[in-house]
């Protein structure tokens, strides 16, 4: 937090107005200041108890105080609690405020939460993580409407009742996972004053020959100590491990450092200290090898944006290093850490710093060309309102694992896998004729508007199907020997996710009579109605599609009226047809009308025997049959002989 905003004006009047307390007070503020967050909140709580509740300004301080270490070790609510107490009893701290939201956020209280960051910004309106709090309140409530496509799980495989973090995948088959655990078999039986759990030490799982992963297993060497070890990352090569390790001493002051470890054979050696900074007391922890030569890692040391930032030293270096910033554009005045060089590009790390959900979330960061780098917040599910981070991949796959302390009462950490499922876009359909009858031999192509062109075969039932791209266009053509070719035109959303597009291809025969659905003239007359517009639309763009096409467009009626009537109403109605086509921009060359009133009754196909029940397959509706008919019966014969056809001439129009 900002030293700016940070006051502690009435601690040494506190300590020595009240004597009785001092012994109790004085031992919880040097806990705190040696960073023995867990014990001092434990003193901190019965001092706060037995305080009386009218020295407001001592229980503030307390409160104030107690939230601290809270926060520090993860004990949100607990934290939320002391720094709603540190507000009621006026604590002279504005820090009391931000934090207040803070802890609000990363309970997923995230209208409380932007009202506590609006009024911090009141009194200090340039703060960038109050105003970073309010746009990720904004965004996770968002991002929860609309998650990413990654699957996430909880890895009870690797998981214990205590905590586990940071995994770490190794070996040709990414088949053994190094991960930090604080679980019962560690090799100290002492309690961390930091965090209140026991000492952490390394553990492997190793998968059997079906991919299960085994039991975890204590790493039984020299690596593990009475201390904390933790966050390791392995070279190329993986003969050396670099890791972070933490040594407590009663009384001294002691700081996260880097240590590196040597494999002989199958064990690790005992680590050393890596001097990345002269001082022994700059910090340096999470430790990530770079595939670009660097060994990245987390300080608080000065040149620092605020919190902790991450930072690179060059691995080809011998001796000293030279530390080198990674900058604002990955670094904030909160905390970056974790974080994990995926390629000489991609960065991972996680942050409170940048816009989140709530605690810690994990970004992607991607180098530019300007030198700069282009942060993405992983959102849910990867991102909670809780902790998440610690992530690593199984190599180029987008799949792997990382740690949170969500959904756990305690705030424990463990590991969860992530795997982002392939988008798998595709078109299918039939291709039939216009009587839905199989077809030989027929096939489709697919140009894309990217100057893609593939042509597949249709299969024996008369299916198709094919892989797509999302974001394209594209025009696809349905043909056949012995039919008509017909285009179709497929647009397909840029949306990340899988799905299935269909498109049906109906030919149409050029060796029999092809029928026009949904022509309609007016009664008794010739005059197309205007419902028809859009089967003659697709006629033209039929005719289009199939350039070389010469077609005889035929009317017919029903039974009733004489043959030179019906023949002459026909042949008039044929015309506004082949009329219309002509204004379309079809060829009047192209075009023959003709009328062949009730001379040539329609003749019953598969489908329309499927559609009426009364009407046999291949039955010709001439007036013999249709009189055996019942009246209601013989309507729907008449108004079936009641139709427009085209039928083909010609194949070569064009060709001469």
């Amino acid at each position: 937090m900002n030293k700016q905003i940070i006051f502690f004006s009435l601690m040494t009047a506190i300590l020595s107005l009240f004597s009785c307390k001092t012994a109790k007070l004085s031992d919880a503020v040097a806990k705190e200041e040696r960073g023995e967050y867990y014990a001092a909140a434990r003193v901190y709580r019965k001092v706060y108890a037995q305080t009386s509740s009218k020295k407001t300004d001592l229980r503030g301080n307390i409160a104030f105080r107690m939230a601290e270490c809270y926060r520090k070790i993860e004990g949100t609510q607990r934290s939320l609690t002391g720094y709603n107490n540190a507000i009621r009893y006026e604590y002279d701290d504005s820090s009391k405020v931000y934090y207040s939201a803070l802890m609000l956020h990363k309970l997923g209280r995230y209208d409380e939460a932007k009202k506590q960051y609006s009024a911090f910004l009141d009194s200090f309106p340039d703060f960038l993580l109050a105003k970073n709090g309010i746009i990720g309140c904004d965004s996770a409530m968002e991002w929860k409407k609309n998650p990413t496509r990654y699957i996430v799980k909880k890895m009870d495989a690797f998981n214990s009742r205590y905590g586990e973090f940071s995994p770490m995948l190794f070996g040709e088959q990414y088949d053994q996972l190094i991960f930090t655990s604080s679980r019962k078999d560690v090799v100290g039986n002492s309690q961390s004053n930091i965090t209140g759990a026991k000492y952490n030490d390394f553990y492997v799982a190793t998968q059997d020959e079906k991919g299960q992963w085994k039991k975890p297993e204590h790493i039984e060497s020299a690596l593990n100590t009475e201390f904390d070890e933790g966050t390791c990352s392995l070279s190329a090569d993986g003969a050396t491990m670099y890791y972070t390790f933490c040594a407590e001493e009663e009384g001294v002051e002691r700081t996260a450092d880097i240590y590196k470890s040597a494999r002989s054979g199958a064990q690790w050696n005992a680590g050393e200290r890596v001097t990345i900074f002269k001082d022994s007391l700059s910090m340096a922890a999470h430790p990530a090898v770079g595939a670009d030569g660097y060994l990245y890692f987390v300080s608080d040391v000065k040149g620092s944006y605020g919190g902790k930032d991450i930072w690179r030293v060059s691995l080809n270096e011998t001796g000293t290093y030279a530390p080198e910033n990674l900058g604002p554009g990955i670094n904030t005045p909160g905390d970056e850490m974790f974080p994990c060089m995926r390629d000489d590009s991609t960065l991972y790390f996680s942050s409170n710093g940048h816009p989140g959900m709530g605690g810690l979330d994990i970004f992607k960061a991607t180098k530019q060309k300007d030198g700069g780098w282009k942060v993405e917040n992983m959102k849910p599910p990867i991102n909670s309102m809780s902790d998440d981070f610690g992530i690593c991949f199984k190599g180029a796959d987008e799949k792997g694992y990382f740690s949170s302390n969500r959904n756990d009462a305690r705030g424990a950490d463990h590991i969860y896998s992530f795997e982002l499922p392939g988008v798998h876009v595709k078109v299918e359909g039939w291709v039939l004729g216009r009587d839905e009858e199989l077809i030989d031999g027929a096939t489709v192509r697919m140009v894309g508007k990217d100057g893609s062109d593939q042509r597949f075969a249709v299969k024996k039932d008369g299916s198709y199907s094919a892989d797509i791209v999302s974001g394209m266009d594209y025009v696809m053509m349905g043909s056949a020997p012995g039919y008509l070719n017909q285009k179709q035109t497929l647009s397909v959303p840029g949306e990340e996710k899988s799905q299935t597009f269909y498109v049906d291809f109906y030919l149409a025969s050029i060796s029999k009579p092809v029928l026009l659905k949904n022509i309609f003239y007016d009664f008794d007359k010739a005059t197309l109605r205007p419902e028809s517009e859009q089967a003659l639309v697709e006629l033209i763009i039929l005719l289009q599609d199939n350039p070389n096409v010469t077609i005889e467009l035929s009317a017919h009626t029903d039974r009733k009226g004489t043959d030179e009537y019906n023949n002459d109403l026909s042949l008039r109605r044929a015309q506004s047809v082949v009329d219309y086509l002509i204004a379309g921009g079809v060829e009047k060359e192209r075009l023959t009308p003709a009328g062949y009133g009730k001379t040539t009754p329609k003749t019953v196909t598969k489908n329309l025997a499927k559609e009426y029940e009364f009407l046999p397959e291949n039955q010709i509706l001439d007036a013999a049959f249709i009189e055996t008919l019942h009246p209601d019966q013989q309507e729907i014969a008449d108004q079936i002989n009641r139709r427009t056809e085209f039928k083909v001439l010609r194949t070569n129009y064009r060709l001469f």
